[in-house]
């Protein structure tokens, strides 16, 4: 009874290790290989006389033990010698000298020796699903991936591909406004593969520029064609992204082509994104006419660049400043990073203005110096200056409080009034 039960024992880890996904056959031999030879090894302390032949389609083994036939009186080593007395008692030819091959019956090894290989086998075939896992999708980093949600998590959501590989995608790296439910299909893009200790994590995300590009790449076969080519992505995931697109051939309109009739092809994007409203914009390498697209819908009247520093200066007509800093100054802050310029808005005064305006230097009985040399410090210095650019700005570039740039407005206001 042992016997079948030690058999049957290992006909299930063969059945085991068919099964595998995403293992070739000579892989599988070796490593069937090395695990019997390194059982073998433990009990005899060598494998190296043993030939271990595998069939991995019969699910079956062979075993054979090579030994050299020794004088009774000098047999000192049973593992590797064979009696001339006992050689001969399988083939009365044997001689001293040579070799005797006779198979092992590896069930009588006994049990401990069963468990042995199968705790071998089990921890090898963890090794090598692991490596089949990270090289399966090393190579797919920046690509899409369809995987079913299979369990909800405060910190992450962890999902299943069809053959059953765990995938993880992180809050970090959700859409703010995403919602999911067991069972559901979600779609995010392969962002990178940790591999700490060989233990493979696949690490997926919705909010990467990268997954929107490869959307615009479905949806778009002129990108796809490579006649429409994405030049840089700007995004604040779940709210609003800047796409700028050049097309190589002068009869596609980039923008049309990526937009579709009636915004058919970029529907389906929003929807995926949550409703995140989407600025598609022709890309030129002319930086002042770049940032002046970027920053649509807003119409601009002239710009100041200084490319060293990367800074440009926008005046608008003051109907304008509220288009071009966007609801929560989304616009411009994706238009900054869009162009890689900082961009400062400022509203158009009249030349008469100027030649009234006041160093804020002068107000310092009024104004603490620290105020003003926080205002100073992104290049605003007078006082029509800084009642020319928008309050936001002030607040979020000076990192001053509300109501400390509300009390240096009305200051500065009630100085002209006066006037």
């Amino acid at each position: 009874m042992a016997k079948k039960e030690e058999t049957i024992s290992l006909i299930d880890t063969f059945s085991e290790f068919k099964e595998l996904k995403n293992i070739d056959r000579t892989t599988m031999v070796s490593v069937l290989e090395e695990s019997f030879r390194s059982v073998i090894s433990k009990m005899f302390g060598t494998d190296e006389n043993y030939d271990v032949i595998v069939n991995p389609d019969k699910g079956d083994f062979e075993i054979w033990r090579n030994r050299e036939v020794v004088a009774d009186e000098d047999l000192t080593n049973p593992n590797m010698q064979i009696s001339i007395s006992e050689a001969r008692k399988i083939d009365a030819s044997y001689e001293v000298g040579e070799e005797v091959t006779d198979e092992v019956i590896f069930a009588k090894f006994g049990r401990r020796a069963i468990l042995n290989l199968r705790q071998t086998l089990a921890s090898k075939i963890l090794e090598l699903e692991k490596d089949s896992l990270y090289n399966k999708y090393i190579d797919q980093v920046g690509t899409i991936v369809n995987a079913e949600v299979y369990q909800i998590w405060k910190k992450e959501i962890l999902l299943l591909d069809d053959e059953g590989n765990e995938l993880l995608l992180p809050k970090t790296e959700q859409i703010p406004s995403d919602f999911y439910r067991k069972g559901e299909t979600a779609r995010a893009v392969v962002a990178r593969v940790d591999n700490k200790n060989n233990n493979p994590k696949i690490i997926l995300s919705r909010t990467s520029p990268i997954f929107l590009q490869r959307l615009f790449e479905m949806e778009v076969p002129e990108i796809n064609d490579g006649l429409i080519t994405i030049k840089k992505i700007a995004r604040i995931p779940g709210e609003r992204a800047k796409i700028a697109v050049e097309s190589y051939d002068d009869r596609i309109d980039p923008v049309g082509a990526c937009v579709g009739v009636k915004g058919s092809r970029i529907h389906g994007i929003v929807r995926e994104l949550r409703n995140e409203n989407i600025d598609v914009i022709n890309y030129t390498s002319n930086v002042s006419l770049f940032i002046q697209r970027s920053l649509s819908p807003a119409k601009i009247s002239s710009i100041k660049l200084n490319e060293e520093e990367r800074r440009a200066e926008v005046f608008l007509k003051p109907e304008e400043v509220s288009l071009a800093i966007g609801k929560g100054g989304l616009n411009i802050k994706l238009a900054s990073m869009l162009t890689e310029y900082t961009i400062d808005v400022f509203r158009e005064l009249d030349e008469t203005a100027q030649d009234e305006d006041i160093y804020l230097d002068e107000f310092s009985d009024e104004i603490d110096g620290w105020v003003i040399n926080a205002i100073k410090s992104i290049g605003i210095d007078t006082a029509k200056a800084v009642l020319s650019a928008p309050r936001e700005m002030l607040i979020e570039k000076t990192d001053l409080e509300e109501e400390t740039v509300d009390e240096v407005l009305r200051i500065l206001k009630s100085e002209f009034e006066e006037g």
